[in-house]
């Protein structure tokens, strides 16, 4: 095969409307891959057609291997069972038709590459053999291949498919009213990297089929990647349904900026005989985290790397909308953008440790089973006032104009989820940081946290709100992850051991902090910790009225497994008194806490203005270590603490 020349600066596509063919003529003329399309030489057994009538047409015996070595176009292409179509070594072969990418299989249920399925193609074919394009995760190499790739040139014609791209116009610099459509496996759309700088304007792509593995962006409909990549996403529309056919990935340092668009992804059918994997061979959301699916709307890779959505409606089906794995100081970030899941289990962000931080403006989260995810990384929800827009404008070189900032309405970050609102399940050192007037309602427990060290920040000054819908504000618990795919979650049995060496009424490093500032809350909090962590609350100029108390927490079932997946996280709590599971509850200035049932406690620091009350027609008692004591503002009490709540008013 003839080398590819380096492609020209000029416009690569013609305007829309013209017919196909002579589109793809043009194409290959300018591009330089080839002089022109290099059709079949007839046959005998392909004999040439006289003018007007059908053009060219291959078949492709059962048994044989035929290696396309140039840009070929057919009228029509047959391929018998057992037929196939290779490209030269180091290349990877496409086939569209009428400008659709279509036929391709991936060459097994973990397949690396894919091959044209059997069957008969008619329409405008063209056979696209491209420079392979290798990425590789796990130690697994994936063959991809995309409609456009984008690298530090420009468009890299050999490294394109661009039969594919429909309308509009395209150039190294943008991409302007162009389409993209999919009916085949693991086709990409457009690939920018290498440090290219580059804007898709009303970019329509609709992929129908499965991709293969979101950590190497096999099956993407738009990739941003690498060091230096800027990549705008302005207007688009992208519409997927398939196995892991991810919308937006950014991954290894590239920053990605996505605005005015649209992004919706929906499940497909996986493989009779796949079996649920980590690493390279996952393709389905980890059952262990009590979620299902198998699609992720976006995600976020690698180091350094700047995810931001912006005036966006960003969906999925299941598992995940804005997603973040195997990351390290990386940002992802939403403003004034909806972020929703339409089936019944997924999340709407996960934040993973490493540096990570997510960042929520003036955002609607509308979820199944999660807002929010976390690892160990740091999360934000507020509003989207214009000052901290233009802050985020120049943090995350986002280049917004003057016009675009005026243009941002204000608004609350609002969280609607029909299970939890965040949880934590691995790592270390997660913060989260409510503030604004942002809105969280659950219908489950609001904060959920798997035996790990976080920071919780809630600021009601500017009218926050948290509304737990099973009446738990936060839940610390050991955890219920089996450990593995195939592994079984069974429940403790037996009372928790005492570890002498663990002050329960002690602050840790390792503990669980939440504060509350300037807000009124009704509900619970429990630490249901078997081994040594202490939750530390703290109430300043707020109100809380529910029970806060150590307890021992129980699924509906002694046993999880793959089968009950949609037990895990579920507990209930009985309060009982502390043995490695502190609690230390510090009502500061201004603070109220209205005992509405028996609550076990370690350590109790009222200021000289908190208040500990009974509701209205009870009353409240504190025993310490055994022994009654009188509530005495400014005070601090530690051992043994129980408070009772029971009815008649006190003297």
């Amino acid at each position: 095969m003839s080398e590819v020349t380096p492609h020209t600066t000029e416009p690569v596509l013609a305007e829309r409307g013209m017919p196909m063919r002579s589109r793809v003529r043009a194409l290959l003329a300018v591009a330089g891959a080839v002089s022109a399309p290099a059709l079949l030489v007839p046959t005998a057994a392909h004999a040439a057609t006289p003018a007007g009538a059908a053009g060219p047409s291959r078949r492709v015996a059962s048994g044989e291997i035929w290696e396309v070595t140039a840009i070929t176009q057919l009228d029509e292409l047959v391929m018998e069972d057992g037929a196939l179509l290779t490209a030269p070594e180091g290349h990877s072969l496409t086939l569209t038709v009428d400008g659709v990418e279509t036929g391709s299989v991936l060459d097994g249920t973990h397949g690396w590459t894919t091959v044209t399925a059997a069957g008969t193609y008619s329409g405008d074919i063209v056979l696209t053999p491209a420079v392979e394009h290798l990425v590789s995760f796990a130690g697994v190499t994936f063959h991809l291949r995309q409609g456009v790739y984008v690298g530090a040139g420009g468009v890299a014609t050999d490294r394109s498919v661009l039969s594919g791209v429909r309308g509009g116009t395209l150039t190294d610099a943008y991409a302007r009213s162009v389409s993209l459509t999919s009916t085949g496996e693991a086709f990409n759309g457009f690939f920018v990297a290498d440090g290219a700088s580059y804007t898709l304007e009303d970019t329509r792509i609709a992929f129908d089929g499965n991709g293969r593995l979101d950590y190497a962006s096999y099956g993407a409909a738009v990739t941003g990647s690498g060091a230096g990549t800027r990549l705008v996403v302005d207007g688009a529309d992208i519409d997927n349904r398939g196995v892991l056919r991810t919308g937006v990935i950014a991954r290894d340092g590239a920053n990605v900026i996505v605005k005015n668009s649209r992004i919706r992804t929906r499940e497909g059918v996986l493989p009779d005989d796949y079996e649920p994997g980590l690493g390279a061979n996952m393709m389905t959301a980890p059952w262990t985290l009590g979620l299902s699916g198998n699609v992720r709307a976006t995600n976020a890779l690698g180091e350094n790397t700047t995810a931001t959505y912006l005036n966006s409606a960003v969906s999925s089906e299941s598992w995940g909308v804005l997603s973040a794995d195997s990351v390290r100081n990386s940002l992802l970030t939403a403003i004034n953008s909806t972020v929703t899941i339409t089936g019944d289990s997924g999340y709407g962000t996960y934040v993973d440790g490493g540096g990570q931080q997510g960042i929520f403006l003036g955002t609607h989260f509308d979820v199944a089973t999660f807002a929010a995810i976390s690892t160990g990384g740091a999360m934000s929800f507020t509003g989207s006032t214009r000052e901290g827009v233009a802050t985020m404008n120049s943090y995350l070189i986002l280049g917004l104009t003057e016009q675009e900032l005026d243009a941002i309405e204000p608004r609350p970050s609002v969280v609607d989820s029909r299970g939890f609102g965040v949880m934590w399940h691995s790592g270390d050192g997660g913060r989260l940081e409510i503030s604004g007037d942002t809105r969280f309602t659950t219908a489950e427990t609001m904060f959920l946290d798997k035996g790990k060290r976080i920071t919780i920040v809630v600021d009601g000054s500017q009218g926050a709100e948290l509304t737990a819908g099973n009446g738990i504000l936060v839940q610390i618990m050991e955890s219920d992850d089996p450990g593995s795919l195939t592994g079984v979650y069974t429940e403790p049995t037996g009372a928790p051991v005492r570890d002498t060496r663990f002050d329960t009424a002690a602050e840790h490093t390792a503990d669980a902090r939440a504060s509350f500032v300037d807000i009124s809350l009704t509900g619970d909090f429990y630490n249901a910790m078997r081994t040594g962590k202490n939750l530390v609350l703290s109430f300043r100029r707020s109100s809380v009225e529910g029970v806060v108390s150590a307890s021992a927490s129980q699924h509906a079932v002694p046993t999880i497994t793959s089968a009950e997946w949609r037990h895990i996280n579920h507990v209930t709590n009985t309060p009982q008194p502390a043995v490695n599971n502190g609690v230390i509850l510090k009502l500061a200035a201004g603070a109220r806490w209205t005992v509405t049932g028996t609550s076990y406690l370690t350590r109790l620091v009222l200021d000289a203005t908190a208040t500990v009350e009974a509701p209205s027609g009870k009353t409240v008692t504190l025993t310490v270590n055994g022994t009654p004591t009188a509530l005495t503002p400014g005070a601090t009490y530690s051992g043994a603490l129980v408070l009772t709540v029971a009815e008649g008013e006190g003297e």
